[in-house]
């Protein structure tokens, strides 16, 4: 299928973009990022970056511009006709050694198809450890200004999406303090583009200062504990609900760079609770839905 041009304008964005983010991490870190380029038999290819550094324990930066045939089984995660495709995106996903400082991930992508369908999605969110609150609600400030530029009014729809995709349903929680989530935007429509490239220009403005406040902090080996299992919760959430996860398996996606997403270290424990009183508690009551915007939780 012949690519559109706002397809090709979305796959330099990503390519720059992951150029931005990559360089910014490394400032962060003593590491650099180990790259592969990879190709899809069926059409299209990627480019995954991984850190594997002193500060940042796992991070990666994947971008990817598929094409070809679509399965019968996409078709139908989809809900659209079967017909040749064409999908370009990022997705990120950087967890730092350091409990007190958060698990992030942000992804913005396009889907077309030879049929004329065609759509954008993506979204930023955060999964903190430690309960400091006052870092979510500045996360969620950013977020909101670059939501409210693209598409005035959008935010509360994006983040009340956020807080119900980005659940473990079967733990009665979320996986994180949400951030925003879009999926399945009109790709006819201009403010959607405009939309995720706002959104993908404010993950750094968003998650850096974050980890600039709270890299030095000291932290105690029950602190590590509490990271550990909530990483737990993280890896159940990818492999059993993610739809991301999902089409790169159905899609006959590179399998490192799709499940480059896991923590390299977990602790699942039976019947695990948090020390009553202690900031692991607190944290728990922060993985459900909070309003950030109108002072804090």
């Amino acid at each position: 299928m012949e690519l559109s041009a706002r397809f090709r304008e979305m796959e330099l964005y990503v390519k720059t973009l992951q150029d931005r983010i990559c360089q910014a991490l490394e400032q962060e870190d003593t590491q650099c990022f180990h790259e592969d380029l990879w190709e899809r038999p069926e059409g299209g290819g990627g480019r995954t970056r991984v850190l594997e550094g002193s500060f940042f324990e796992k991070g990666g930066v994947n971008i990817s511009v598929v094409h070809g045939e679509m399965s019968e089984a996409v078709a139908r995660q989809l809900n659209t006709p079967q017909a040749p495709f064409a999908a370009c995106g990022i997705s990120l996903v950087v967890h730092p050694r350091s409990p007190r400082v958060p698990t992030v991930h942000m992804n913005v992508r396009t889907f077309e198809t030879e049929s004329g369908a065609c759509w954008f999605g993506g979204g930023v969110d955060l999964t903190p450890y430690y309960p400091h609150p006052e870092d979510f609600q500045a996360f969620h400030q950013t977020l909101h200004q670059a939501c409210e530029a693209a598409i005035p009014g959008s935010y509360a729809e994006y983040k009340r999406w956020c807080d119900e995709y980005f659940t473990v349903a079967h733990r009665g929680e979320m996986r994180g303090v949400g951030g925003v989530f879009f999926d399945y935007l009109d790709g006819n429509d201009p403010r959607h583009a405009d939309l995720v490239r706002r959104v993908g220009d404010a993950f750094l403005e968003a998650y850096l200062p974050i980890v600039q406040r709270r890299r030095e902090e000291p932290f105690t080996e029950a602190d590590k504990q509490f990271q550990l299992i909530r990483r737990g919760r993280y890896v159940e959430f990818n492999l059993v609900y993610d739809r991301g996860t999902l089409f790169g398996l159905k899609t006959n996606g590179r399998i490192e760079s799709i499940l480059m997403s896991l923590p390299p270290e977990v602790h699942f424990r039976y019947d695990w609770h948090p020390d009553p009183g202690s900031p692991h508690e607190q944290m728990q009551r922060y993985y459900q839905p909070q309003e950030w915007l109108n002072g804090m939780a």
